[in-house]
């Protein structure tokens, strides 16, 4: 290891911030081991406390219909594929019904960008689900949904923003931001929300007081300096408003129209996270990826920069759509964080930590559940 990363991760677990060109450089470091450590010693500052923590939802894909094409993505279906659906109500209930029994109290809701939903439709949802679930918080569409929603209804995007809230969306989950650079975006999607207006959805919904996540998945086409491109995007976004909750990244899962680009590994995933726990100094929380990385690299993360286990994960389409899958019981992920020497706590998507629920009487599974 050079002087020169040594110096740059002092700084960064001093508390200063590092530059774009000192991120950039912290990729030419093979050494995944100090990266891990400066990455830990950061989160430490951070969180000194001895927990770490976990949330239970579930992931309810309301429709696969989605008006755009992204080369990655094997679950997206068109409006007269044989595959297409919207759920019905009734299916909903149940989802939501059953990630109560396991003593969840919210729902990731995301779909595709259908193309003739209006935005009445996901108003009626959202009130709906609102009344029959008050205590349920709904973590509920991705910014390149929201941005589809503006531009299909005329509407504009605060407009947009303040009548879904008004309703009942409750957080904007960080999904569909890949890489926040537009060459990268324009090569691999087509007809989805580019840079700006994934950072103007959660601009204008910091605005209105509003709490996300961001997320980067990462290991296709971008460049390594493209991955610090964004991250810079997220930390100035970050500055201005304060409404990032947390950071996830996950990798790149080969197929589809993808298939030429092999998986990048553990190592990578370890190295970016840790990096990204160095660069976002002002994003409080990074959660790690068991669902691509499995268990046991999952909780290796703890100590290359996360905090947090993430979710219990009830049901995930997308990339099991893509072929992999790692599902983890509660007990799994609760072992997984005493083994690394932390106290488990469950927590709710603005990370308040919250008393764990029984589970109800009737025992439910979820690797059992659709």
């Amino acid at each position: 290891m050079t002087n020169t990363i040594q110096r740059i991760l002092s700084k960064a677990v001093e508390g200063q911030r590092i530059t774009f060109d000192e991120g950039v450089a912290l990729f030419e470091c093979q050494d995944l081991n100090a990266l891990g450590r400066a990455a830990h010693a950061v989160t430490t500052r951070l969180h000194p406390e001895p927990y770490r923590t976990f949330n239970i939802d579930r992931n309810i894909n309301y429709t696969n219909v989605c008006a755009a094409v992204c080369d990655f993505c094997a679950f997206y279906r068109k409006s007269n594929d044989a595959e297409a659906y919207v759920l019905p109500r009734e299916e909903l209930y149940q989802k939501i019904e059953e990630t109560i029994a396991l003593g969840g109290d919210q729902v990731l809701m995301q779909g595709g960008m259908h193309p003739s939903l209006k935005l009445e439709w996901y108003e009626d949802l959202l009130r709906d689900l609102k009344v029959r679930f008050p205590s349920v918080n709904l973590h509920a569409f991705s910014p390149p949904e929201i941005w589809h929603f503006h531009k299909l209804n005329k509407i504009s995007l605060r407009e947009t923003l303040e009548r879904l809230k008004a309703a009942g969306l409750g957080s904007l989950p960080g999904g569909g931001g890949e890489i926040l650079v537009d060459r990268v975006r324009k090569e691999l999607t087509k007809n989805k929300a580019l840079t700006e207006e994934w950072l103007e959805v959660n601009r204008v919904w910091h605005q209105l007081g509003g709490r996300s996540t961001c997320t980067m998945m990462f290991g296709h086409i971008e460049t390594l300096a493209e991955r610090i491109e964004h991250l810079d995007r997220l930390r100035s976004l970050q500055d201005e408003t304060g409404g990032f909750t947390a950071f996830i990244c996950w990798t790149m899962q080969p197929g589809h129209k993808m298939s030429d680009y092999p998986a990048v590994g553990s190592f990578e995933y370890l190295r970016t996270q840790a990096i990204a726990r160095l660069y976002l100094d002002n994003i409080p929380n990074i959660q790690s990826s068991w669902v691509t990385q499995g268990a046991k690299i999952g909780q290796v993360a703890l100590f290359y920069g996360a905090n947090d286990m993430g979710s219990l994960m009830i049901e995930e389409n997308v990339v099991a759509s893509a072929g992999t899958v790692h599902y983890l019981t509660l007990e799994q992920i609760k072992n997984a964080i005493r083994e690394a020497g932390y106290i488990p706590r469950q927590r709710n998507v603005f990370y308040e930590y919250i008393e764990e629920k029984p589970m109800a009487a009737r025992t439910v599974n979820p690797l059992d559940l659709p």
